[in-house]
């Protein structure tokens, strides 16, 4: 089983899978539940708009309700570095799930919190922030000593695909959820994902092991296969303590990486925080609707980043492109057609079939991205893999509470097609900025320092 799919290795990456599922799933579920928590009458009559749906409990206007999308990230963005440093040094095992446990824990809070105080249940997003932000670059720490260059691919391409599975499948249940009596409707929502993360962390501790050889399961012979081809990456903790922090700081190819992170980033976590709000708003989708209109374009792109990653690989395989050469191609495929589509918007906004069709054309072009920058860390330093993806991560996740800021900026007083139209023409800027500034500065070389 050394090579094959039901290996040690990629049985990791199935559980890390549904790991990344399960942070997906705590981080977008309240996107959903607010339309059923916020009193819509209350919203019309402080907007100057003519919306209709449910009456919620809570009187939160445009503003608040941004703040509250947003308060997430505030805590997520304050642990990216230390959790890359810190799984470098320990390992990611108990740091990714000790993560994931601390958010589903404060999921299941989430409905005594909102109904307790507004700022309570911010504090408590905060707290969830915080507690995923070890997450990512845990996993990137992990798959540094478990990954061989042959199968880096398909193993990252697999464990982050999760993410976008977890935004598919928790949608559209929080719609469902939030459309039935279960549990009091919108607080389901929260009870059923926090119990199912702490399922999984579960599962999680038992099963996974920070490198290859603490794992009590695996054969002798994919242990020796992984460690002929995969360099430890740290001997000893002198080598943590010596990580060359300035240089990767002056990287220009760090900060290509890091640009095209946070430009990623800003259309794909507004459209994440705020997609079911316009579709309820604008264009007027119930709340059962909105659930599976706005994880359609995730499960496309959820098929896309795997297809773009097999893309990638053939083309460097076969010597059709370098390795510099792909990551910028897959890079440019990645946001500048989402580009095209946010400035294209303006023509389709009246027509909904096509607004969604090009919601979910500009998600699918985006999974080639994960074959551009978000793998680039492990080809300019894959000994500091954790760490630059813990830096590139802090800036893309500005974004995650900005975005959401500017929507709650523009449509607070007016939520009408032509405020959101400006929220459109903002991604695109952003997103052509980030496709320049990495074709310019980027590269698929090693870097010396590493």
């Amino acid at each position: 089983l050394v090579g094959t799919w039901l290996s040690t290795r990629f049985s990791l990456a199935y559980l890390a899978f549904f790991g990344f599922m399960n942070v997906y799933a705590l981080r977008v579920n309240l996107s959903v539940a607010i339309l059923s928590m916020v009193n819509s009458t209350y919203m019309a009559s402080h907007n100057n708009s003519n919306i209709s749906g449910d009456t919620g409990e809570f009187n939160w206007d445009a503003h608040k309700r941004s703040l509250v999308l947003g308060a997430f990230f505030y805590g997520y963005i304050l642990t990216q570095l230390p959790g890359g440093y810190l799984a470098s040094r320990f390992g990611g095992k108990w740091l990714f799930g000790g993560g994931v446990l601390c958010t589903s824990v404060l999921t299941l809070l989430t409905p005594v919190a909102a109904r307790t105080s507004f700022a309570l249940l911010i504090v408590v997003r905060v707290l969830e922030g915080i507690g995923e932000g070890v997450t990512f670059p845990a996993m990137h720490a992990m798959w540094g000593s478990w990954a061989p260059p042959v199968d880096r691919s398909r193993l990252v391409s697999v464990t982050y695909a999760g993410s976008q599975f977890g935004t598919v499948v928790a949608q559209p249940i929080s719609g469902i959820l939030c459309a039935s009596t279960f549990l009091g409707g919108w607080p389901s929502v929260f009870y059923v994902f926090g119990s199912l993360g702490v399922l999984w962390c579960i599962v999680w501790f038992i099963f996974a092991h920070s490198t290859p050889d603490k794992h009590p399961r695996i054969s002798p012979a994919e242990l020796h296969f992984i460690q002929s081809n995969v360099e430890p990456v740290f001997s000893s903790k002198d080598e943590v303590l010596s990580v060359p922090w300035w240089e990767i700081a002056t990287s220009k190819r760090v900060w290509a990486i890091s640009i095209a992170h946070f430009c990623n980033n800003w259309g794909f976590y507004t459209l994440l925080t705020c997609l079911p709000t316009y579709l309820k708003d604008v264009l007027k989708f119930d709340i059962q609707q909105d659930g599976f209109m706005s994880a359609l374009p995730y499960l496309v792109m959820w098929i896309t980043i795997n297809l773009f990653g097999l893309l990638a690989d053939y083309l460097r395989q076969h010597n059709i492109l370098n390795t510099t050469q792909t990551r910028k191609t897959m890079n440019a495929i990645g946001l500048f057609l989402k580009l095209v589509y946010n400035m294209y918007y303006r023509i389709i906004i009246l027509q909904i079939l096509h607004a969604i069709s090009m919601i979910c054309l500009a998600t699918a072009f985006s999974g080639a991205a994960f074959s551009g920058f978000n793998t680039n860390h492990v080809d300019i330093g894959s000994r500091y893999a954790g760490i630059l993806m813990g830096i590139t991560n802090t800036w893309a996740t500005i974004p995650g509470f900005a975005g959401p800021a500017v929507v709650g900026l523009l449509t607070e007083h007016n939520v009408s097609k032509d405020q959101w139209q400006i929220v459109f023409y903002i991604s695109a800027a952003v997103y052509l900025f980030g496709v320049v500034a990495y074709t310019l500065l980027g590269t698929g070389k090693e870097q010396p320092w590493n």
